[in-house]
Formats: structure tokens, C-alpha cells, sequence
């Protein structure tokens, strides 16, 4: 299947390949694989689409990734069709890239270095840009090998020891390693600060309500129709990356703190989850979690699959509710809708809304608020060393807002519901 586009006054000419490995486990449909691929492409600026399509393959080979007849195929396509750059959704290994560029004479990223120039260029805040930075480092330490092919029409000499370039790779290596400790050490300044900014939201009596999803779920809409801000809200992957913090008053009068967090997707390079983890601990603050689906996208339930999995990894306390909100219900054809609508009222933790329209806005307002319950109410607490476990109760859910130890004791101050301090009092 190949696609071709014509979309013109774009400055780099690229060519996305998703391959369609048979012999992969969690292989999904490679139609809307590439149809994520073209987005994910699409959402980088100055990029022109020109060409899209699925190389199926029983495996992948070890030295081109693809076959030399496809290979051969492609080089001819794209030299015709003047591509700069070929994006391959999928791994693509550090000898395969350095032998595929050779062969076609293009740059060529896989889908970790594509993931990484779109957080490259969506990130705002001193610490997006430093877990960014931090994450292209970790990869680009992984791909070293590609400096061989330079280093070995610059060396002089026969090579006979230590083979072409190696001397050049471990020095390039010992400064990439001296460049993360350097990023290390700024972003642990930036999460003290953040850790300040959060125990002084734990010191607001406010609960928090985390927007989390599959990317281009319609969170950041979403957000808009809820707090009435303006959050950039566009139809592409990762359009929000920075976490955004507002105050909104409930239709019952009730204060909460919504946040609207990084967007997740399938396959997200290990280097962003570890990088990101930050990001996301707005998410693990949470009292309560909206799960915001694309109710209207086909691979819905495989979003949703990759979102709890990320959420499971991340940490997420188990007593911490989360509620699914079907967005998009405005681009749910007329004769699916009514059944989708039957199966959301069969489940007390579904919620069909259109953030574009605000249908079914006033009812996802009016459950958060059942769901969050009892107001918290701040106390102060002093407990003898010997009362660890009250202490690791306290923690485990988050309710101690300030701490420090006495001579013979942890002085603390606690925000909860009276049914928490009921519970600690049953201890």
C-alpha cells in the first residue's frame, strides 16, 4: 500500500514507512499504524508528507531492516520523488540507519528520533527542555557507531589497532556521559523547585483532577471547555507537552485544580518514559484521574489498553478513582452512536461527552464532584516514632502536606476528608 501526497510550500520532503513485521506480538492493524505515522510526521513543522506506505515483512534484517529488492525499490521512488528525509515507524538499529542512508543518500529517522524532534519542538518550560535535551542525549549515545564511516576517511595509518575511529567514539561517548550528568544535576534543581510549588498546592484545601489520555484525545479541548483558558488545543499528536494548572469552580460551587498533562502514545521511547516521569507525576498528585478516550477513533480500545499501562507503570496509587470520558462523540457516526451510548450507561465510570460542542459537559462536572466526595480539612499531627505504619498510611495517600522530626516524634500537618481521618483513627 503506498500513499502519495500533494501538499506544497513545505520545506523538507519527507517519506514515512511503517513496516509491517509479521513476526511482532503486539502487531496492530499496519493501516492506522501508518495513519498515526503520517500524523506523527505531520505535527513537525516544516514538513511536506510527500509519500507514505507499508513494507510488510516476515522479519526484519539484520543489515537493511528491509529486503535489497525493496530496498532497491525505494531508492529508485525516492530519488524520483526528491525525498530529504524517511521516517521508519518502528525500531531501526544504529548499523541498519547507517546502511540505509548510504544506500539511498537521505537522512533517515525511526520513530524514537521522530517522537524526539516533536518534544524537541513543543517544549516551553525550563524543564520540558532540559528532560528533551536529556532524552536525545540517552539515544544518540546508543547510535554512536554512525561516526565510524567519518572517522575512517579521516584516520591516517593502517588501523590495525583498536579498529577505525574507536579512540574517537569512547571520547565522543565520555562527553555525552559528562553531558548527562551536567542535565542530570539541572533537572534535579527544577524538580526541588517543582516539589516547592506542590507542597504549597498541598497546603490548598483544593483536590486535584488530572486530564490523562492517548494523544490527540481531546484533552487540551477539553480542558478549554472546563476552565474556560485558552490551552493551545490543535488536531495533532502532542500538541500540549508542558503540564497546565487551573483553578475551576465546580457547578456546585466546589473549588478544584484540573491539570492537563503530556498526551501518551503506543510505543513510547523508554528514554521519554524515564525523561518524562516528572511530567507525569502531576498525574500521580491526582485525586481523581479522567481518562479522556477518542471514542470516535478505530484502534479506541488499544489507545486505552496503552494508557493504562502507562499509568500502571507510572504508579498511580490503586485507591485513586479513574473515570473514562468518550470525547469526540460529535464525530461518532449516527448509527454507531446510539449502542455506544447504551454500553456508556451500563458503566458507572464512563462518561460520553464532546468537548467541541460541550455535550455532556454538565454531567462529567456534576460526577466529579460525587467522585471526589467529602471536602479535605487541614490538621496538625504529632506522632511517636513507634506509630510508623500511621505514618506510612499517611504517605502512601498522599495526605501529608509538611513534615519534619521532633526529638522524639514527626510533627506533620494533614489534609483529608473526615472519612480519612476516620480510617487513621481506626488504625
Amino acid at each position: 500500500m503506498t500513499e502519495v501526497f500533494n501538499t506544497a510550500g513545505r520545506d523538507t520532503r519527507a517519506w514515512v514507512i511503517h513496516p509491517d513485521l509479521k513476526s511482532d506480538p503486539g502487531r496492530r492493524l499496519p493501516e492506522h499504524r501508518l495513519a498515526e505515522a503520517v500524523s506523527l510526521a505531520a505535527a513537525l513543522p516544516e514538513m511536506q508528507v510527500c509519500g507514505a506506505e507499508i513494507v510488510r515483512l516476515p522479519r526484519a534484517q539484520p543489515g537493511m531492516l528491509f529486503g535489497s529488492g525493496k530496498v532497491e525499490d525505494l531508492k529508485s521512488r525516492l530519488k524520483e520523488a526528491e525525498v530529504d528525509l524517511v521516517l521508519v515507524d518502528g525500531p531501526v538499529t544504529p548499523v541498519q540507519q547507517r546502511n540505509l542512508e548510504k544506500e539511498w543518500g537521505v537522512k533517515l529517522l525511526d520513530r524514537t528520533g521522530l517522537i524526539l524532534e516533536i518534544f524537541a519542538d513543543r517544549a516551553r518550560t525550563r524543564e520540558g527542555v532540559l528532560q528533551v535535551e536529556l532524552a536525545a542525549i540517552s539515544y544518540q549515545r546508543t547510535r554512536l557507531v554512525r561516526a565510524w564511516t567519518h572517522l575512517e576517511r579521516q584516520r591516517g595509518g593502517f588501523g590495525f589497532v583498536g579498529g577505525p575511529g574507536e579512540t574517537q567514539i569512547e571520547a565522543d561517548r565520555r562527553a555525552i556521559d559528562e553531558q548527562i550528568i551536567r542535565l542530570k544535576r539541572q533537572l534535579d534543581k527544577v524538580a526541588k523547585t517543582r516539589e516547592l510549588h506542590r507542597a504549597a498546592r498541598r497546603k490548598v484545601p483544593f483536590p486535584i483532577v488530572a486530564l490523562a489520555g492517548y494523544t490527540n484525545a481531546g484533552k487540551s479541548t477539553l480542558f478549554n471547555r472546563m476552565t474556560g483558558a485558552e490551552v493551545m488545543a490543535k488536531d495533532m499528536l502532542f500538541a500540549t507537552l508542558d503540564p497546565t494548572m487551573r483553578g475551576v469552580v465546580l457547578p456546585s460551587g466546589r473549588r478544584i485544580i484540573l491539570s492537563d498533562t503530556v498526551g501518551f502514545i503506543s510505543d513510547l521511547p523508554t528514554q521519554l518514559v524515564a525523561a518524562f516521569r516528572a511530567t507525569l507525576e502531576e498525574v500521580l498528585e491526582a485525586d481523581l484521574i479522567l481518562h479522556v478516550r477518542d471514542i470516535s477513533h478505530p484502534e479506541t480500545s488499544e489507545q486505552a489498553a496503552d494508557v493504562a499501562e502507562i499509568l500502571g507503570s507510572l504508579g498511580v496509587r490503586p485507591d485513586v478513582p479513574v473515570l473514562e470520558v468518550w470525547n469526540k462523540l460529535d464525530q461518532v457516526a449516527d448509527t454507531a452512536r446510539d449502542a455506544m451510548m447504551a454500553n456508556a450507561g451500563l458503566r458507572a465510570d464512563v462518561l460520553p461527552v464532546s468537548a467541541l460542542t460541550g455535550e455532556g459537559i454538565d454531567r462529567l462536572l456534576d460526577v466529579v464532584n460525587d467522585h471526589l466526595g467529602e471536602e479535605r480539612h487541614e490538621r496538625a499531627l504529632s506522632l511517636p516514632f513507634s506509630d510508623g505504619r500511621k505514618r506510612a498510611w499517611l504517605h502512601e495517600r498522599g495526605l501529608i502536606s509538611e513534615e519534619r522530626e521532633t526529638e522524639d516524634s514527626w510533627s506533620m500537618t494533614v489534609l483529608w476528608t473526615d472519612r480519612q481521618a476516620h480510617q487513621f483513627r481506626a488504625l
